[in-house]
């Protein structure tokens, strides 16, 4: 009889989050303590009653699913919650087991008249040092019976804003009236993507990677290329939210036209029938050939179980999300959270939805979180990051050992 892959293994080995927003991830707790000193108002005052109004199990979409966010952003504008936030985002991952962390957000969503972009990075990169920290000055580290934590952030330029979003998008909004709003969204885009190459290489903060979020419908990625080059001229890396609510011509814009190391979701990838470009002549073809090379240049798909099931609701159980498909397919994947909050979840309960309902084997768990680390943007040099995912090898093989799981 096969030992099974229990929740107590998955806790106990090493994993990765790489895609976990901030502003969708904090502790209801929190939230309802910052909402009352900042006088913000919320739909209830209790987690129960947040939980059945706001961050619910289910969503009629993902308009329904982003509703939250008003709230959680509108107590992140000043850096002592921005600190508290990012402090306790990386606790809750290492009680799980998660050492290392990419955290992706906005910060154009939290800037105000007197708080600059690089104040935001800093209030955040302060509050996750020091968690990062205790972590590594730990007994267990410093003896060798756990491997230290580090963390990457990942600056998110959104697709689609308005004014009443932040203090910057209705600044933008306002110096350029007579611009059509794809190049309002443009131009914000691409002074986040200077922002992260002087945070990264200039003032030495960990940013790793520049994104695109929000709706991709109507709201192309090729819109903005030129926040991408720049950000690619200067080797951040890439990674896209498509594929997610679109289909695979998505996921082929952000790898051709904005250089994609790794794709946000990329749920549709297989969905031939979603090819809407009448150029493409055999849509059942262009899917292979888009995956064959997804698998082949090891882009890492970042695949978040519970939240496309909340945001896609026609997709009716996990088993028939495509995760299998890509396992399948040998592809470079690994699994994420999405948003802690929202989506109620943790990395742990998304690898063992995969375990349940995807009947993932040991061989592909131990390849999903190798994968990981390995398609990470990972903060030291190369050299560093290779002995680092030795480590993580070397524990999670000698825990997989142990609980009867090993080759």
């Amino acid at each position: 009889m096969k030992t099974p892959i229990t929740e107590a293994f998955v806790r106990s080995i090493p994993k990765t989050e790489l895609h976990v927003h901030l502003d969708g991830s904090l502790r209801i707790p929190t939230l309802i303590e910052l909402a009352k000193r900042q006088k913000v108002k919320l739909p209830s005052l209790t987690e129960s009653g947040l939980r059945e109004k706001v961050f619910k199990d289910q969503y009629k979409d993902l308009p329904d699913y982003l509703k939250g966010f008003a709230y959680t952003c509108a107590v992140m504008q000043d850096p002592e919650s921005l600190e508290r936030i990012g402090y306790e985002l990386i606790q809750d991952h290492l009680a799980e087991g998660v050492r290392y962390i990419e955290v992706r957000f906005a910060p154009q969503l939290h800037t105000g008249e007197n708080f600059t972009t690089k104040q935001v990075i800093q209030a955040v990169c302060k509050g996750m040092d020091r968690a990062r920290d205790e972590h590594n000055r730990s007994e267990a580290v410093r003896k060798g019976y756990d491997i230290p934590c580090y963390y990457g952030l990942i600056l998110c330029a959104l697709r689609y804003f308005n004014e009443h979003m932040s203090h910057y998008y209705r600044q933008i909004c306002r110096v350029m009236p007579y611009a059509e709003p794809k190049q309002v969204f443009a131009a914000a885009s691409l002074e986040l993507a200077r922002a992260a190459v002087d945070l990264a290489h200039r003032d030495g903060y960990p940013v790793v990677g520049f994104d695109l979020a929000g709706a991709e419908k109507g709201f192309p990625a090729g819109d903005h290329q030129a926040a991408f080059q720049h950000a690619h001229s200067n080797f951040i890396r890439k990674t896209i939210h498509a594929g997610e609510a679109y289909g695979p011509e998505s996921i082929f814009q952000a790898i051709t036209d904005c250089y994609a190391n790794r794709i946000g979701h990329g749920t549709w990838l297989f969905a031939h029938q979603l090819v809407k470009s009448p150029s493409i002549q055999d849509p059942k073809a262009y899917v292979s050939y888009l995956a064959e090379y997804i698998a082949s240049q090891r882009i890492t798909i970042e695949v978040c179980l519970t939240s496309n099931l909340q945001t896609m609701p026609h997709v009716k159980s996990f088993a028939r999300h495509p995760l299998r498909q890509m396992l399948d397919h040998n592809l470079s994947v690994t699994i994420c959270t999405d948003n802690r909050l929202v989506s109620n979840t943790t990395v742990t309960a998304e690898i063992m939805l995969a375990v349940k309902h995807l009947k993932m084997t040991p061989r592909e768990l131990r390849n999903v979180v190798i994968a990981g680390f390995k398609g990470s943007f990972f903060p030291g040099s190369y050299k560093e990051k290779r002995a680092y995912v030795r480590q993580v090898i070397d524990q999670y093989e000698g825990l997989a050992e142990k609980a009867g799981l090993g080759e």
